[in-house]
């Protein structure tokens, strides 16, 4: 009897050992929360573009910077006045009107002109002749001219043209008197006329530019030394 009633303890005590075992390998289970929205349909990031690498032709190496500016460089500031002129022509026709008008009569203008006889200086040569030249100084118009040399007329009735002419005249010992008349004015008037007086060697020893009216003489003495 005793040994069934230890058979019975054992069998007990061997079955409660295995189910303490079991449930020691049991996990414990936690409860489920489902997503409100599917997994799978979740957005997936899109990846970052790349920067485009652009060409370089160089391969590598820096090309120089080229300046692009084509202006001119600036002038340097000046206290004195400058004259700009379109070709040198114009230079040289600006300074021989400077020369003409450093030798303008009194009375010089486009609706005036001297009124009265003039004489205009004595000049000295050892030339045994000279050539005595004139042309008109303004528009041409028609004015006609009249020299004069001693008291006889060489040229009684001379058109004044843009280029000149004249005559070569021997001097005479002493004093040679030379007057240029103004016959007319023109159609614009005044008379207006240049004179040269040129010895041998090519030198001008008179010039003068006149602005005359009708009838009005103007006389040059040329002295032979």
């Amino acid at each position: 009897m005793k040994f069934h009633f230890s058979f019975f303890i054992f069998l007990v005590f061997t079955i409660s050992s295995f189910a303490q075992i079991d449930s020691r390998n049991k996990s414990t289970p936690f409860p489920v929360i489902e997503s409100k929205k599917d997994s799978l349909k979740a957005e997936i990031p899109k990846p970052s573009t790349p920067i485009e690498a652009k060409a370089d032709p160089l391969n590598g190496l820096n090309a120089p910077r080229v300046s692009v500016d084509l202006s001119m460089p600036k002038r340097q500031l000046s206290m004195f006045p400058e004259e700009e002129f379109g070709n040198p022509g114009e230079l040289y026709t600006k300074n021989l009107d400077r020369q003409a008008k450093s030798v303008l009569p009194d009375g010089y203008g486009e609706n005036s002109g001297l009124k009265e006889d003039a004489f205009w200086g004595d000049y000295h040569t050892k030339s045994l002749s000279v050539q005595i030249k004139y042309r008109d100084h303004s528009a041409i118009d028609g004015d006609l001219l009249r020299v004069y040399v001693n008291g006889d007329v060489l040229r009684s009735n001379v058109y004044l043209g843009r280029s000149f002419s004249g005559f070569t005249l021997k001097l005479e010992e002493g004093s040679n008197k030379i007057e240029f008349f103004a016959i007319n004015t023109g159609s614009s008037g005044p008379n207006t006329a240049e004179y040269r007086i040129v010895d041998e060697t090519g030198a001008v020893i008179a010039s003068k530019v006149w602005a005359l009216e009708a009838g009005v003489r103007v006389t040059v003495v040329v002295v032979k030394d």
